[in-house]
């Protein structure tokens, strides 16, 4: 069993195009300099943080920080969520920024300055948010946890053209875009939600529990992660110029209001495809898969450190910390 005081860190060198692994020995410096005690791993594969997140929770740990982007953390809570061995909400996440969009710590106000984000960590206190499920419908597939936005349809043909953008930052979400728009094809779906079904040609389906994705984008109505409810937008038959025109509004969270955009609250909807259409499926800004599938919502089982809208507040704090196991990944 690990001490009480250790602090576990597994790193992922890619993370942040790269910039990671750059960045790891600055890290280092401030995990010695605020006293942290800890070890540390590198991943060496893809989804290897599901694995080294698992196992250190079977070896002990019981709170994790995650150093990288979006990604990562999807990984290090997938591991959690399908874990067996204790109650996922009792594992406690920090989150040190280190990747393309960072969109997740925007909404619970986590800095990207690495001293802050350590800070904020070994000052704060965990909150709890809820956590989406995807389960694969007609598949033996295994389920997927997500905890900012998941989507099918373009945004998921967005995310499988990010990577070869990565050196843009988020400006790679852009451009994902408008290569996307030249390649997707709308594809008929039906839509289960609130006890109503919605068969239409569609363009995208988003299920969002966090404000921003995509690097930046809005692309939910009114998004909580503590409310228990999915916010969901489902756009229908929009055409590709409706898009170019409205670019702007993807990211002022104006898009909700189009005449072709339907907002729902639920704790659960359904995605099937009817056509010979494949849209791709994404969480967390990761390619997941393709096909059919239905999402439910697992009430404030994510426990995390977040930060405030008054950094005074949050950072000045005590500097004392908590005597605790902390996992930091790095990755993408």
């Amino acid at each position: 069993m690990p001490s009480s005081k250790t602090w576990f860190v597994i790193v992922n060198p890619t993370s942040g195009n790269g910039s990671c692994k750059k960045k790891w020995p600055d890290i280092l410096e401030l995990l010695k300099m605020y006293e942290f005690h800890f070890e540390h791993v590198f991943t060496e594969y893809p989804n290897h943080g599901i694995e080294l997140t698992q196992n250190a929770i079977y070896q002990g740990f019981r709170r994790f920080i995650c150093v990288g982007g979006d990604g990562t953390l999807h990984h290090i809570v997938n591991g959690i969520m399908s874990q067996k061995h204790v109650v996922p909400n009792q594992i406690h996440v920090g989150v040190v920024p280190i990747g393309t969009g960072n969109d997740w710590v925007k909404t619970h106000n986590i800095p990207k300055n690495l001293e802050r984000a350590i800070l904020l960590i070994k000052n704060g206190h965990p909150k709890q948010q809820d956590v989406g499920k995807i389960e694969f419908l007609n598949s033996s597939k295994k389920p997927i946890y997500f905890i900012n936005l998941a989507g099918i349809g373009f945004d998921g043909l967005v995310i499988s053209k990010v990577h070869k953008y990565k050196h843009f930052g988020a400006l790679a979400y852009v451009a994902g875009a408008l290569l996307g728009l030249f390649l997707f094809k709308n594809f008929q779906s039906r839509i289960m939600v609130n006890s109503k079904v919605i068969e239409t040609k569609t363009f995208m389906v988003l299920v969002g529990l966090c404000k921003y994705s995509g690097g930046g984008m809005q692309l939910t109505k009114s998004p909580n992660p503590f409310d228990g409810l999915f916010d969901i937008s489902l756009v229908k038959n929009i055409g590709k110029w409706d898009i170019i025109k409205n670019m702007s509004k993807l990211f002022n969270g104006n898009i909700t209001k189009h005449n072709k955009v339907e907002t729902y609250k639920s704790s659960s909807v359904s995605v099937t495809v009817l056509d010979n259409g494949n849209p791709y499926i994404e969480a967390d800004g990761e390619l997941i898969d393709s096909g059919n599938m239905h999402l439910s919502l697992i009430p404030k089982s994510f426990s995390f450190y977040g930060g405030t809208k008054n950094a005074k507040q949050t950072f000045g704090a005590n500097q004392s910390g908590y005597k605790t196991l902390v996992l930091f990944v790095i990755s993408i």
